[in-house]
């Protein structure tokens, strides 16, 4: 169920912490943003002990069926890099941190919504195996993925639970790419991003040349606490851990309130689906509900607030 509206409120002190009007021109500009100190350090020790826990099998729920596209990291699958899609519906303690107030508002200011929605959430782990090749995460941009989606204002949070800095494969922008226009979204649409692997990196350069635009790497360095904000177009990828510890996060996806699903057909004439379709409840419609609260809890609601003076 949607929180009571007293609960998205923010404290003086978390109010400084949100974007400046300056913040937010840089994100409609460079399509990316790094916070400041949105969690405490006990709320990051959380995360790596939920996770630990989760990976051990702890579950506070399970998923009722099994989409046809979910990523689920299980020990059979050995030292790959880990992905577990909805985390935020499988265990109660992460979810307490995910959906902390602060982290909405940050996410309502940069879209300029009233309403922020969970959409998806996945936990990563990527090990300390530069030679894995799962540890590259060829470029992509979300919103290829979210063909159903009819909001053009989605975008992620990700979520490191710990500093993370360009030896532990960090998540790399491509600046100002969110502006850009597609060559052939259907062809994407259709593969996921790993799918794509090399070819990923030949999409990216002729869809830069195609809109005369320069190919620019930025790799976020997040300090414990701080999460990189990036609006569903812009291209991102990481590269290897060259660390000697796993890099431990949460890619968390949000959707501005006014999202929902719409159909879009592919080129062979079928519908493009996403996981979300055989969970949610329907709309009296009969279409999928993305904002049915058990998968798609409300984050934030209410106008964009404003930093503290």
């Amino acid at each position: 169920m949607s929180a009571p509206a007293d609960v998205f409120t923010l404290t003086a002190e978390e109010r400084a912490l949100l974007p400046t009007d300056a913040d937010v021109a840089f994100y409609a500009e460079h399509g990316w943003y790094l916070s400041k100190k949105l969690f405490t350090d006990e709320e990051t020790a959380l995360l790596r002990s939920a996770s630990e826990d989760f990976y051990a099998g702890a579950r506070s729920r399970t998923l009722p069926v099994r989409p046809p596209r979910l990523a689920y990291w299980t020990p059979d699958k050995g030292d790959v890099q880990r992905h577990n899609d909805y985390v935020h519906y499988e265990s109660d303690e992460i979810a307490s941190v995910l959906r902390k107030p602060l982290l909405g508002a940050v996410a309502a200011r940069l879209a300029q919504a009233d309403a922020i929605r969970v959409f998806q959430s996945t936990l990563i782990l990527k090990p300390p195996s530069p030679q894995e090749p799962s540890n590259v995460v060829p470029w992509h941009f979300d919103r290829d993925y979210w063909a159903t989606s009819s909001s053009e204002r989605m975008l992620t949070a990700f979520i490191p639970f710990h500093p993370c800095d360009e030896r532990m494969g960090t998540i790399t922008m491509i600046d100002g790419s969110h502006r850009w226009q597609e060559l052939d979204r259907d062809a994407v649409t259709a593969r996921h991003f790993v799918e794509l692997g090399r070819d990923a990196e030949s999409v990216l350069h002729r869809t830069a040349e195609a809109n005369g635009a320069e190919v620019r790497k930025v790799p976020v360095v997040i300090p414990e606490g701080h999460v990189s904000f990036h609006h569903c177009r812009t291209y991102h990828g990481s590269g290897p851990n060259l660390s000697p510890d796993p890099r431990r996060a949460i890619s968390l996806h949000l959707q501005d309130g006014e999202n929902a699903y719409r159909a879009f057909p592919l080129a062979d004439g079928s519908l493009a689906a996403y996981n979300h379709d055989v969970l949610v409840r329907r709309t009296a419609e009969g279409t999928p509900d993305y904002a049915d609260p058990d998968f798609c809890p409300v984050v934030w609601e209410g106008q964009p607030p404003s930093p503290a003076a």
